[in-house]
């Protein structure tokens, strides 16, 4: 399979493959006489499409689950590309200062957000929002993440792995 390295910090490189890696497949990698491998799993992918304000989930090709969501404003887009859940926190504090958004602004915020994905390391998640359930499915209101219901933020966080993949599509 063809990829491409990226440093992930000064530290540590890791390979990006250019494809998902096939479900249910053994995975070897080896640089002269180390060797390692590992099994793969289903195919667990979510798509976030910001127009149709949907977050899509399927399994070995079969969607198991439509939601409606909210993702970022046009002031605050979510990014669109390719990402992989990179953790899940069951509860995390999400404070608009650290996008610059002071809290006493119109705009900043100080939350517990719970059933968390992370997908970027700059504070994009796929989370429960309560406060955007009327606008989820119709608008984008949030600061860039991927604002889901209680009960459909909570199925994604159980039926999630480290490391699937997450695509947010225009």
């Amino acid at each position: 399979m063809t990829g491409h390295f990226e440093w992930v910090d000064s530290f540590v490189v890791q390979w990006i493959p250019d494809h998902y890696w096939p479900a249910h497949s053994h995975i070897s990698v080896g640089v002269q006489e180390l060797t390692d491998g590992f099994e793969t799993g289903d195919e667990l992918l979510g798509v976030a499409s910001i127009s149709a304000h949907t977050f899509t989930v399927s399994r070995n090709g079969e969607v198991l689950r439509t939601m409606p969501a909210s993702m970022g404003k046009p002031s605050r887009p979510t990014p669109v590309g390719n990402f992989s859940a990179l953790s899940k926190e069951r509860t995390v504090v999400m404070d608009s200062r650290t996008i610059g958004i002071p809290l006493n602004s119109s705009d900043g915020y100080l939350i517990t957000a719970s059933y968390a994905v992370r997908v970027t390391w700059s504070g994009v998640y796929v989370h429960s929002a309560p406060w955007s359930v009327n606008s989820q499915g119709y608008a984008n209101v949030s600061h860039g993440c991927i604002n889901l219901s209680p009960d459909n933020a909570a199925w994604y966080f159980n039926t999630v792995n480290v490391g699937d993949p997450i695509e947010v599509v225009a």
